[in-house]
């Protein structure tokens, strides 16, 4: 069975740092394209321009527009985790983030074969 089991979330001020985990049973991440999304309080999971994204075999990352410069994604092979870094966090920000996994980065997170159950990002002002 697969499971993607997101951790990191909390409560952090304007301009803080939160780093977000993704952690996989049932296969392995390294194989595997993970794409980090977010759902803010009365909207749909969100595609902002672009995706947050690492692709499996070479690692390449592609990161949305708003999370340039602020964002990092990585992955540890050896922990079959997926993290997310982010910095200088903005309210707008505030919200529940998953993880997804699948064969390539999709921009629609309806795409992706595995979710995760996400966690909650809320950034004071």
């Amino acid at each position: 069975q697969v499971q993607l089991v997101e951790s990191g979330g909390g409560l952090v001020q304007a301009g803080g740092s939160l780093r977000l985990s993704c952690a996989a049973s049932g296969l392995t991440l390294e194989n595997y394209a993970i794409g980090w999304f977010r759902q803010a309080p009365g909207k749909e999971r969100e595609a902002r321009e672009g995706i947050t994204c690492i692709l499996g075999r070479g690692g390449r990352t592609y990161y949305a527009d708003s999370e340039k410069g602020r964002f990092t994604i990585s992955r540890d092979n050896a922990k079959n985790t997926v993290y997310l870094q982010m910095n200088s966090l903005k309210p707008e920000d505030t919200a529940v983030y998953y993880c997804n996994a699948d064969v390539q980065c999709w921009r629609s997170s309806d795409l992706y074969d595995y979710w995760g159950q996400g966690t909650q990002v809320t950034v004071s002002f």
